[in-house]
This record gives structure tokens, sequence and C-alpha cells, in this order.
């Protein structure tokens, strides 16, 4: 368990909450006579603490985004892939008690299993220490990560090589607005498929524009596409 603390950053003062949120059902079943709880009541927990973090995050650092487009991003940055990708970083598989037969089954690995437990840790931390321990650990492990990525990632080249997996597609960016003094400008702009929209985005020039806009497009992609 310290091993995993250290991963984490974050000291547990009550080490049963964290104790509990490595328990998968498969274990919790095969020992009832210890009275042991799952997780899957943390999840629920951390599911909605982790939502609401990203949610708060996205509203305060995006003041110009739109409804739609808060709520595309924060299901891009809770899905079980990107959870997947916390617990690999933590290696939380190796930490997890399971049952035999999910142990067999390689449920180590198993991508539901893992982004099940993040959400739990997430929830142990939030009653062990507060909002603001679990706050820090979703901007260390999922919003910092996030923009990291983001940073390096071509977005009109990801949509692009997105829009070519079909011969025929014609992607087009239209400048939909612009406001604010010249020196501090910012530009609002649409990407279309085929003449219909299917992402938009603001930057303090075109060119930031347009990669925020197929960020939107490649994001709502990828969630509907696994």
């Amino acid at each position: 368990m310290e091993a995993l603390e250290e991963k984490l950053g974050y000291r547990f003062t009550n080490r049963a909450f964290l104790e509990n949120a490595l328990t998968h059902s498969s274990y919790a079943n095969e020992n009832k006579a210890k009275g042991l709880q799952s997780n899957e009541r943390l999840e629920f927990l951390g599911d909605s603490v982790l939502g609401m973090v990203v949610a708060d995050y996205l509203f305060r650092t995006h003041p110009d985004l739109p409804e739609g487009d808060l709520t595309r991003t924060r299901a891009a940055l809770v899905c079980e892939g990107s959870l997947v990708e916390v617990a690999q970083c933590l290696e939380l598989g190796a930490y997890l008690k399971l049952g035999k037969g999910e142990e067999a089954g390689g449920g180590r690995e198993r991508p539901s299993i893992i982004a099940d437990a993040v959400e739990a840790v997430l929830a142990a931390v939030y009653l062990d220490g507060g909002i603001g321990s679990a706050r820090k650990l979703i901007q260390k492990f999922i919003l910092d990560r996030e923009a990291e990525k983001s940073a390096s990632r071509d977005y009109k080249t990801a949509l692009q090589e997105l829009v070519q997996r079909e011969s025929g597609q014609v992607l087009a960016y239209h400048l939909t607005g612009e406001r604010g003094p010249d020196h501090a400008k910012v530009f609002a702009m649409e990407v279309c498929l085929n003449g219909q929209p299917i992402g938009a985005g603001q930057g303090h020039s075109k060119k930031e524009a347009e990669q925020a806009a197929a960020k939107a497009a490649v994001l709502a992609w990828e969630k509907e596409t696994p």
C-alpha cells in the first residue's frame, strides 16, 4: 500500500478507505465470511467527484466554450479510456484484490475493472482527505496529462486522417466571428464535413481557432467511435 501511496502522492490517514477501493466484487463475494465490502459504492461516489471536478475546471478555464463543447470535452476526460491510462500509470491492477476466477481471466488488465478502480481510489482520497486532495489527484493524473497531450497533438492533421478513412470526404474551415481589440483579438472558427458542422472553437489567431475546432471534432468523433 505504501508503494501505491507513493505513486499517488497522497498518504492516507485511514488506509481502510484505500483497502476498500482496491477490493473487487469478485473478491468480496468469495470472502463473505470476512464481511468485506466491494469497491462498487466507492466507484459510484468517485464517478461523481471526478465529473464535478472536471466540470468545474472546464467551466473556469474555458469561459468561451458553449455547453455542448464543455459536455463533449468532459466526456472525453472522464471516459473509460482516460481512466485506463491513469490506472496503467499507477500500475493499479497489481494492487487489486480479485476473486480466483477474475484473477485467472486477466482481471488485472481488464479495462472496465481498472477504470472503475481509479474512480474508487478517487472516492477513497475524497473521503479521507476532502475535495482538495481529490482535486489535486485529478489535476495531476487527468487534467495536466491531457493538457500535455493536447499541446503536442496536431488536431487538424488528426481530423484529416480520420476523415480520409472514407473517400470523397471534404473538410472546410469557416470563420464565424471575431471580437476584441486588435491586440487581443479572439477568432471563432467552425469546421464542416461535407458542408455539415462537426466542431467549433476559438483562439487568439485563426490558426489557433482552427486547431480548437478540429480538437472539438476529433474528441466528438473518438467518443462516438470506440
